[in-house]
């Protein structure tokens, strides 16, 4: 059977516990320093007792220390790695080639999207390097990932499947860094891509107005989920690290049911963690935060992937206005409404604007004041349910652990053993005396081993191998059972983790890598610098964090898959140019970027002027 991966989000401990409760396989989070995520990090101590409490379901906890890293700080990278493994961690998940340099420990390291995976020669120069899993960019097909996993088998393959997507290649946006100081690679972006800009040409003419022509709709892959597992994906990853606790709930569910169904009909493949989670609730993706979905280029360029009207949630579409009346609007759709809904609607220029609910009677919708731009016909979307908080806000899902009994009598007693799902048991001999008991003993024997209460187990079956009716009271059966479950429960709590193989850096495939790396390789250190020039390149540029370059109309600042001229419905490969060339984004400042289509492999490239 081949080992499926689900793979969730958690901004902190809590966030983790709710995912690994609705399904989750594996987690990845932050430490305190060096995510790429400034706003979720966690303590070591912390990580420690996710460890704990993950490997009681087999699930696996990945660290992200996936920025960049200045020289100061290599050698408290280095403790951390130390740290985090003797904390449980099973994998770290890097960008900067300096912790191939480091004194590090017998961990397995997973290549971030950071890295800028697209390419059958780039992961198989991170296999020879030493990685073990690679999260390939977004931006891949179903054909590409096909062909890397043909071409490299031994790299597990991890894959985003759902949540926010960035406009530009990952690792290679260097925007919030040169505009605002904050640097995406070191975990700080300012979200350039989110905001509006003009759409003008070379003469001044304006082609688009104050639109978010670079800020992409959310990724959902689950109708997908089949044919990418075919094509070799092991790893589906949730985007989400700053998402809240009912975002990771919902969507965390609605993937792990996506991907049980698959599994009744291929036995092929299966779940790499153990235990079932019960939900309940019914998971919707659409009533998480979304910006309208997209499969983003699984299937190639397609028209649907930017939101160009607003870079907030939507959330779902609930129907359209049917009538307006001074204080009401009256809604055509199945919606079930509440008090205090929040709702959203394009007005006649394409804005997003909202209004909550004040009394929902029906369809009937009452409000303070009716939005003097909301029209009859127009479509309305929910980006706030109060129904479905309130249901996020309670317990959502179990998880447990089937578990099967087995009472075996000894010379001075007896001896209970416990056999979980995934193969691993527990067992206790007991000193007892036998007494012929006056009634049937077997059914109060199951029911009191079956007693699991609130612990991760359920009873999945108890089998009696007795030579006699022995009395067994109560009492004695209940003792016995919490004993060999406190005994498998510690069993469980220190498994040990797959020690990651010796790390040897190869020389078989530096043919990758350019004579002269610029400042798009990311080096901000030392020992960065020396793994490059171990591996042949002769000049390495400094990272714009370390030194920042002048504005100048060769500072590539995105390179990107996504086309705004494709998006338009404008391809230069189909059509010759409607305006005065170079197009660029500017700003509502004024600021201006200058845009440039290398149509022959079919990107964009955005430019500082």
């Amino acid at each position: 059977m081949t080992s499926i991966e689900l793979l969730a989000p958690a901004r902190d401990l809590e966030t983790a516990r709710q995912a690994i409760l609705h399904g989750a396989d594996a987690v990845y989070i932050g430490a305190d320093r060096f995510g790429a995520r400034a706003g979720a990090s966690n303590s070591v101590e912390d990580i420690r007792i996710l460890c704990q409490e993950a490997r009681l379901f087999r699930v696996k906890v990945y660290v992200t220390l996936n920025t960049i890293l200045r020289d100061d700080e290599l050698e408290t990278t280095q403790r951390m790695a130390w740290q985090l493994y003797e904390a449980g961690v099973d994998a770290l998940i890097v960008q900067d080639m300096a912790l191939l340099q480091m004194n590090l420990p017998p961990i397995a390291l997973h290549a971030s999207t950071q890295m800028d995976n697209r390419t059958p020669e780039k992961v198989a120069w991170l296999r020879d390097l030493g990685f073990e899993q690679v999260v390939l960019a977004r931006e891949l097909g179903l054909d590409d990932m096909a062909e890397i996993h043909r071409r490299v088998p031994q790299v597990s393959l991890e894959v985003f499947v759902h949540g926010s997507i960035c406009v530009c290649y990952n690792g290679q946006c260097y925007a919030s860094q040169h505009l605002f100081g904050r640097s995406a690679n070191r975990g700080e972006c300012a979200q350039f891509c989110r905001m509006p800009f003009d759409l003008v040409d070379a003469d001044g003419r304006v082609i688009e107005e104050q639109r978010y022509l670079l800020s992409m709709r959310d990724m959902n892959r689950s109708a997908h989920l089949e044919q990418m597992m075919d094509a070799g994906v092991r790893s589906f990853k949730i985007e989400g690290r700053l998402k809240d606790i009912p975002y990771v709930k919902n969507v965390v569910a609605y993937y792990r049911q996506a991907l049980d169904s698959i599994f009744e009909r291929r036995p092929e493949y299966g779940r790499s963690s153990s235990g079932r989670s019960v939900f309940g609730f019914r998971p919707r993706p659409e009533a998480a935060f979304n910006r309208g979905y997209t499969d983003y280029f699984l299937h190639g360029r397609t028209s649907d992937l930017c939101n160009p009207i607003t870079p907030k949630s939507m959330g779902e579409r609930v129907g359209v206005v049917k009538d307006l009346r001074r204080d009401c609007v009256i809604v055509a759709g199945s919606a079930a409404f509440q008090n205090g809904d929040g709702l959203c609607f394009l007005n006649d220029d394409r804005r997003l604007e909202g209004f909550r609910v004040n009394k929902a009677e029906g369809n009937h919708l009452y409000v303070r004041q009716l939005p003097r731009s909301l029209r009859r016909g127009m479509p309305l979307w929910r980006n706030q349910s109060m129904q479905f908080d309130a249901e996020m806000a309670r317990p959502t899902a179990v998880r447990k652990l089937s578990l099967s009994w087995v009472l075996d009598e000894t010379p001075d007693g007896f001896m209970l053993t416990a056999r979980v799902e995934d193969g691993r048991t527990a067992s206790r001999s007991f000193t007892y005396d036998k007494e012929p008991a006056r009634t049937p003993q077997t059914d109060n024997i199951e029911r009191q081993l079956s007693r699991l209460g609130d612990t991760v187990f359920q009873a999945d079956g108890v089998e009696i191998r007795l030579t006699d009716n022995w009395f067994l009271p109560s009492s004695v059966l209940s003792g016995w059972r919490k004993a060999v479950v406190e005994e498998l429960l510690q069993s469980r709590s220190s498994l040990e983790r797959k020690t990651a193989p010796l790390r040897q850096i190869s020389q078989t495939t530096d043919f990758l890598l350019p004579r002269v790396l610029t400042y798009r390789g990311n080096v901000a250190n030392r020992l960065a610098r020396r793994f490059y020039e171990r591996h042949g390149v002769e000049h390495v540029e400094p990272a714009l964090e370390v030194e920042p370059r002048e504005t100048s109309s060769d500072l590539q600042l995105m390179t990107c898959r996504y086309c705004i001229l494709s998006q338009l419905g404008h391809c230069l490969r189909k059509n010759p140019p409607r305006w005065s060339m170079p197009l660029s984004l500017r700003l509502a400042d004024g600021r201006r970027f200058r845009l440039q289509f290398d149509c022959k492999n079919c990107r964009m490239n955005v430019y500082a002027k």
